[in-house]
């Protein structure tokens, strides 16, 4: 199921691209300025080029400052051009931010929702090899030349009562038609034929289950062809290569949703014994996807908020070090790190490090474990003993 640390990872995801959203639009903002001191060709007198090039120059300028800074230096007579300029290119650039913020959020909501959704996808994968199967047995039996191969190879893979049991799932029929999970790129039917043809089939476990007759004990028949759903999934849809390679290329996060997803299928699974029936109720995303949604989106929201302020604390923690030189990951680290500790006092102060240290090892620089545990540790109790960190709960003493 997904845990925090994985909702922690796709926050520092998206506060990421937002900060390359809005440095881009920086640029962009800028741009506006060099359009703003372009020489009108058309007008009746020649422009001044030098006069246009330095107004454009310190247009610039005073919007990079502002960036830095937050101020404008004061207009003069001669630089109404330049002022005019340079705010209406900052109005447009916050107007930016503003909508970078709201689509990265949303972002990040629902590429963890996606994970559900991949989940349920899978468990479609047995009714969509039996497609797979019986498209090539129906191609095999018009072939001029004689058949490669015969179809009753495969017959008592669509006797199987583990895919029946999945496939008759109220709950997974009503919302693969609502969310439309069912198998149907062209790309990813044939990434599972290649799968089947090369590496299903001639699987000695496989072999030994299409060539073995059932015992006519209901319910043993009904856990062998279980167990042989199970193999499946486990060594060649989260091992392999064909089906691997595909979820790979086509979700960027799929190497970090892999094992929730992998959890969540096989955890299914053995919820789906022989008498469970069709209304049986599927794994959720988390036990309580209502709370680690709102974890999410205000640890999110909040760190963005809290943006100025955390920079500033951690300008002050880091000696002899200018601040704009440490890395952008390990930024953002920090400043999610800042939020949680101050803003939620259900969770203890070790464990939020904990956790960031370990979200730097994974993602960021070499040296960023020890540069993350030691800039937090610092301002853990600092803030502490301003009391702007106050931790109360089950197990937990303010302040603590």
């Amino acid at each position: 199921m997904l845990n925090r640390r994985l909702l922690r990872i796709k926050v520092m995801q998206a506060l990421y691209a937002y900060q390359q959203a809005i440095a881009a639009d920086l640029l962009l903002a800028q741009d506006r300025i060099a359009a703003a001191f372009e020489p009108d060709l058309t007008a009746d007198k020649a422009p001044d080029r030098r006069l246009l090039e330095g107004q454009r120059k310190l247009g610039e300028a005073q919007l990079r400052e502002w960036h830095r800074t937050g101020e404008l230096p004061e207009a003069g007579a001669d630089d109404q051009a330049v002022a005019s300029a340079v705010q209406a290119a900052i109005a447009y650039y916050q107007r930016l931010v503003q909508k970078e913020g709201a689509f990265y959020g949303g972002q990040l909501l629902h590429g963890a929702e996606s994970i559900h959704d991949q989940y349920l996808h899978l468990l479609n994968m047995p009714q969509a090899l039996l497609e797979v199967i019986t498209e090539d047995n129906e191609r095999e039996a018009r072939r001029f030349t004689g058949r490669r191969f015969e179809a009753a190879d495969s017959a008592r893979l669509f006797a199987n009562a583990a895919f029946e049991k999945v496939r008759e799932n109220e709950q997974l029929l009503q919302t693969t038609i609502k969310h439309k999970l069912q198998w149907t790129d062209s790309e990813e039917l044939e990434a599972l034929r290649e799968a089947w043809q090369k590496e299903i089939k001639p699987d000695p476990t496989v072999q030994t289950y299409l060539s073995g007759k059932p015992t006519g004990l209901v319910e043993t028949d009904y856990e062998t062809d279980m167990e042989l759903l199970r193999h499946l999934y486990k060594e060649f849809v989260f091992k392999g290569e064909a089906l691997p390679r595909w979820l790979e290329a086509n979700d960027l996060n799929w190497e970090e949703n892999r094992p929730i997803v992998r959890n969540l299928v096989l955890k299914t699974l053995k919820m789906l014994p022989y008498p469970a029936e069709p209304t049986q109720e599927l794994m959720n995303l988390s036990a309580n996807w209502q709370d680690d949604r709102d974890f999410a989106e205000t640890l999110y929201k909040q760190t963005l908020e809290d943006d100025a302020k955390s920079e500033k604390l951690i300008a002050e923690s880091v000696q002899n070090w200018d601040v704009e030189r440490v890395a952008l990951l390990d930024k953002i680290i920090l400043k999610m790190a800042l939020c949680e500790m101050q803003l939620f006092r259900g969770i203890p102060v070790k464990v939020t490090i904990n956790e960031y240290i370990e979200i730097s090892k994974l993602y960021s620089t070499p040296k960023s474990k020890q540069f993350v545990n030691g800039i937090l540790d610092k301002l853990a109790q600092d803030l502490a003993a301003s009391g702007d960190i106050r931790k109360s709960g089950r197990g937990l003493l303010d302040n603590q």
